[in-house]
């Protein structure tokens, strides 16, 4: 099934065809109003993993006068250097829920599966701000999966770039947790395309689980692998009738490609061998929000399984 969503023809902020200026990104950010709390969702449960893994403290974002933000990774307790390494990455777009608490619920049930076969590096909430107000963007208006390049104007993709830098070329897998909704064509693109000053029209929004993997090397049999386990969870997203997901060619069944590197997404922040992107849909009436953390942790532990059996 595939879902088609009315985008308005205007978005409330700014002049058609005029891109964004320093007024509209202040209307735009002061329109951001917080409904949910990254202390009380994200922070807490990782206080309560101390015990059992370590806690990195990489980051405080400022983001005054809305506040600041102190940014965690979880790793494995059991470190050996010796062993393979992944990433897992989540809430990169704040918005993307499923991403957050997907990555949570792996560290919580699954980490300690992966002690003395693995090392596991875990950040769970990238966005924290955007998280708070269910936002795809930072407060500048700036989308955090289009920042990752030199010099970012981005404090959270930058601040991610400088965790991972000193580990260079040791990262085996990457998988970086997201989400396709609604909102994506109700409200994401429309304000995305009033910022830049452009136009927009109403895409089809796919029902169910599909990946992203790297033109640049995709690794068909390790996307196949995490498709093959998230399917016993929920569905699969279909190709629309031009054989495409989101405009972009299925090359298997719910697998689609992007040059992550060249458009500066978060899956092309490591050089791992193995790299997906997950996209689950939270807003098809086939799948609940327990079954979309479930297919996140589903893909985390493929992607991991698939790297460890093959090298």
């Amino acid at each position: 099934m595939i879902h088609y969503v009315t985008t308005p023809h205007f978005y409330p902020i700014g002049t058609p065809g005029q891109p964004w200026g320093d007024d509209e990104r202040a209307a735009w950010r002061a329109a951001q109003k917080p409904s949910r709390s990254y202390e009380a969702d994200v922070l807490a449960r990782i206080e309560a993993l101390r015990a059992s893994t370590d806690v990195v403290a990489y980051a405080v974002i400022d983001h005054q006068p809305d506040g600041t933000y102190p940014m965690y990774a979880v790793r494995s307790k059991a470190w050996d250097d010796a062993l393979p390494t992944a990433l897992v990455t989540g809430g990169v777009h704040g918005y993307e829920t499923s991403g957050v608490h997907g990555a949570l619920q792996f560290l919580e049930q699954h980490l300690a599966d992966y002690d003395g076969r693995m090392n596991v590096l875990v950040v769970p909430c990238v966005s924290a701000w955007a998280y708070e107000r269910v936002q795809r963007w930072n407060p500048l208006a700036i989308d955090p999966n289009r920042s990752f390049v030199a010099d970012s104007p981005c404090a959270e993709s930058e601040a991610l770039m400088r965790l991972v830098q000193p580990f260079g070329d040791k990262f085996l897998v990457h998988i970086d947790l997201h989400e396709t909704t609604d909102t994506d064509d109700s409200e994401f693109r429309p304000a995305k395309a009033a910022r830049d000053g452009k136009t927009t029209s109403p895409e089809e929004i796919p029902d169910g689980f599909y990946l992203v993997g790297d033109t640049e090397d995709p690794q068909p049999r390790f996307q196949a692998a995490i498709i093959a386990a998230v399917e016993k969870v929920t569905h699969i997203a279909p190709a629309d009738a031009k054989g495409e997901i989101i405009g972009s060619e299925v090359v298997a069944p719910g697998v689609i490609n992007y040059a992550c590197r060249d458009l500066h997404l978060c899956a092309g922040v490591t050089r791992a061998k193995y790299r997906s992107t997950t996209e689950v849909y939270p807003d098809s009436p086939r799948a609940t929000p327990k079954q979309c953390n479930d297919a996140q942790v589903a893909a985390v532990r493929a992607a991991l399984d698939y790297a460890l059996a093959h090298g």
